[in-house]
């Protein structure tokens, strides 16, 4: 069930919110595990298995180390623990993926197997890890009972695309969050707000995105080329910042502050300051979890910088069992390893506009790989980027974008290069009263209008809801 359809905008949400509202506080956590599992049940069926599961697992895996002693034994539980959090991911995810690949080595011929990926496996994956490594390091005790924990691991606004929340960051909200008027009003313009980036800007640019990626690559002008990839670059950031927006918007009407999730991201002036902004919660959870275990940057640059291309190597086919999501990972990983070697030997530091270009540049080139359905597509639609198509005449770039569409492309590149300023507090209407009323009707006429275009056009899934 996706946040933009109408059985969750108009049922299953207001039934939600209205019945937390008026229960008792006691039954709270338990009323939120149960009606997020029957909104995981909706799409997954019986795979809603894999998500009791992870939550069994984790909660038994967590009390066994806090009843533990550091020491070996603690180690021996805390790794099989790890394993058999990954265990469901590697099949679910990758072993049709590392099927294909064993037998693209060998030269053999294979048949997929029908697996069917549950939702928002690889966010509670990671989220169950983070708990019991927290607890392992002493950073975090148990949840209070199954109940609070079930109802953490599961609870709905951030299961299936995040953001991904370390219990740490909520544990006193577990058991304490009381509803106040204020966090239910920000709450909720911060929902209409993050549905109106998906629905106007995120859908609209999808479709010339869409176009441009949908025709054979040497039937594209430069021009059409380039306007696709931006219109991409566009998509996945209002398409995943506007799901982030939706799911921390309804936190807050529940009592939940969870982390940001996006900081500007286009803004940055390096690859470096670009990881610092985007899907933030993920990159966080890389550094913790993945690269300071891996000895981080304390054993030397040789060590830092193949560090940093394993974990992004694994960010990589975090997102996507596919050899062009490995390729946009490692992609990235060299690029930060460049910007290293260059910070380090030549004291050269990407700064102001010149560094804002290569960076954005480099992180639509990027989102080529991130887009294409193969590899090869991925280089034959870079080639019509430098022009190099071999029939640059016949898809060009004002056969697809139409006024409301070219609207939609320049409205959401001025958002996406707002100043921080003009985005860092919005949402404070405690602080500045007379905010309060502009907000309100401003966050109704774009859920107004977001309805209006999911009556017209129906509704597309989130891009993150298959990772």
């Amino acid at each position: 069930m996706t946040f933009s359809s109408p059985g969750f905008l108009f049922f299953f949400m207001p039934l939600v919110f209205m019945l937390y509202f008026a229960m008792p506080k006691g039954s709270r956590n338990a009323f939120l595990m149960l009606a997020s599992f029957a909104f995981y049940f909706v799409d997954a069926g019986f795979v809603t298995a894999v998500l009791l599961g992870s939550v069994i697992l984790n909660a038994v895996v967590g009390n066994a180390l806090h009843a533990t002693p550091p020491g070996k034994r603690a180690h021996l539980i805390l790794t099989f623990g790890v394993i058999a959090n990954l265990a469901p991911l590697v099949y679910y995810k990758y072993w049709n993926f590392l099927q294909g690949a064993a037998a693209d080595a060998v030269g053999a011929s294979w048949t997929p197997s029908a697996i069917v990926l549950p939702a928002g496996i690889s966010f509670f994956t990671f989220q169950g890890i983070s708990y019991i490594v927290d607890i392992y390091r002493r950073h975090s005790n148990p949840a209070p009972g199954p109940v609070g924990f079930g109802m953490y691991h599961s609870l709905f606004p951030q299961l299936i695309a995040g953001p991904i929340v370390r219990y740490v960051e909520v544990a006193h909200e577990i058991t304490d969050r009381p509803i106040r008027l204020v966090d239910v009003h920000e709450g909720l313009i911060r929902f209409c707000v993050g549905l109106a980036k998906k629905m106007i800007i995120g859908d609209n640019v999808g479709m010339i995105a869409d176009r441009m990626f949908g025709v054979p690559a040497n039937e594209l002008t430069m021009a059409a080329a380039w306007v696709g990839i931006l219109a991409y670059t566009l998509q996945i950031f209002f398409d995943f910042s506007g799901y982030s927006d939706m799911a921390i918007g309804m936190g807050r009407m529940l009592g939940f502050k969870f982390p940001e999730n996006f900081d500007q991201p286009y803004r940055s002036q390096s690859i470096t300051e670009f990881w610092r902004r985007w899907h933030m919660t993920l990159s966080r959870w890389f550094r913790d979890y993945v690269y300071i275990p891996l000895g981080g940057n304390r054993a030397g640059p040789i060590n830092t910088y193949l560090n940093l291309l394993i974990v992004f190597t694994l960010c990589g086919l975090w997102h996507g069992a596919a050899y062009t999501f490995l390729i946009w990972g490692l992609f990235h990983g060299a690029l930060l390893v460049i910007e290293r070697v260059a910070k380090n030997r030549f004291n050269l530091v990407p700064h102001g506009l010149s560094g804002w270009a290569v960076t954005f540049v480099l992180v639509m080139i990027g989102w080529v790989f991130f887009r294409a359905q193969s590899a090869h597509g991925a280089m034959q639609y870079l080639a019509a980027m430098a022009g190099l198509s071999s029939a640059p005449t016949i898809e060009d770039v004002w056969n697809v974008v139409t006024p409301d569409k070219a609207l939609c492309l320049c409205l959401g590149t001025v958002i996406a290069l707002l100043p921080p300023r003009l985005d860092h507090g919005l949402w404070a209407t405690e602080r500045r009263p007379f905010a309060g009323p502009l907000l309100s009707a401003g966050a109704l006429v774009l859920f107004a209008y977001s309805a209006v275009l999911i009556a017209a056009n129906g509704f597309n899934p989130f891009i993150y809801f298959r990772f």
